[in-house]
């Protein structure tokens, strides 16, 4: 059984990284294997923030089944499939290691099953959708020290082989979208920075506290979906882990592509 040192944190974006060729993070992603993380892991772990939950909540299931969870998009995007396996005992061992941790509600989910937050980005970067896959749910209400809290009861998966995959969005405004013009708005490019110089110096407690701590942190997450899968993946990375930023781009403006590789301290 080989160890997985890296978590991970993948901004998703727009579905259309499923077919837009003109993106720069979906060419990041299909060179995943190649570039990024060369390992292949037993199975992956994705925490998306396209499933909200009032607990943490796995999906338990044999196989997955893709969730079309967007709206007037180009016809072909609802022809896509990824037919990943499911990995039902990575899900049991999930809720384990949840409820050792003081999580007192976990529950299983045993139909739902991979929202766009994780099979986009996966159908890049594991095209062959042979590798198992579970999710798991963010809890829009519960703070990102929670999440953080999350991350560190699941770190030992790293030593079962399994790759942790925050999938959110660094950035997370879709009022705010610019149709027009190729900048990057003020308050966006302020948070992405500030984001990049707290993970890279290690001040997760930051992060954690972002509300507070971070400039612009309401117009850049209105809502905190596609923010928690970050902290998740920052704390399975461990205490002293080190940040990495591995792509940056931008869309429309607003949504940042940046993602970030964790790797555990020695």
């Amino acid at each position: 059984m080989s160890t997985v040192k890296n978590t991970f944190f993948i901004s998703h974006g727009s579905p259309t990284l499923s077919i837009d060729e003109s993106l720069p993070a979906r060419h990041f992603l299909k060179a995943w294997k190649e570039q990024v993380f060369t390992q292949r892991p037993n199975s992956i772990l994705v925490i998306s923030g396209h499933w909200e939950t009032d607990v943490p909540t796995v999906n338990v299931v044999q196989q997955n089944d893709v969730i079309y969870d967007f709206y007037n998009f180009p016809e072909q995007m609802y022809k896509l499939k990824y037919p990943a396996p499911g990995a039902p005992e990575l899900a049991k061992r999930v809720k384990q290691l949840l409820t050792e941790s003081g999580f007192n509600h976990v529950n299983e989910d045993t139909k739902r099953g991979l929202d766009h937050g994780a099979w986009v980005p996966l159908m890049l970067m594991y095209p062959e959708a042979n590798i198992p896959v579970c999710q798991l749910s963010v809890q829009t209400r519960k703070d990102g020290t929670h999440h953080y809290n999350m991350g560190k009861a699941l770190a030992p998966l790293k030593d079962e082989g399994v790759l942790i995959i925050g999938s959110g969005s660094a950035t997370h405004n879709l009022r705010a979208l610019q149709f027009d013009g190729d900048s990057v708005a003020s308050w966006a490019s302020e948070f992405d920075n500030w984001l990049k110089d707290a993970l890279l110096q290690g001040r997760y407690e930051d992060v954690n506290h972002y509300e507070q701590k971070a400039p612009c942190a309401k117009k850049a997450h209105p809502w905190p979906d596609h923010f928690y899968p970050l902290h998740v993946a920052m704390g399975a990375a461990g205490e002293n882990a080190n940040a990495e930023l591995i792509h940056t781009s931008w869309q429309l403006g607003t949504i940042s592509y940046s993602s970030y590789k964790f790797t555990a301290a020695d």
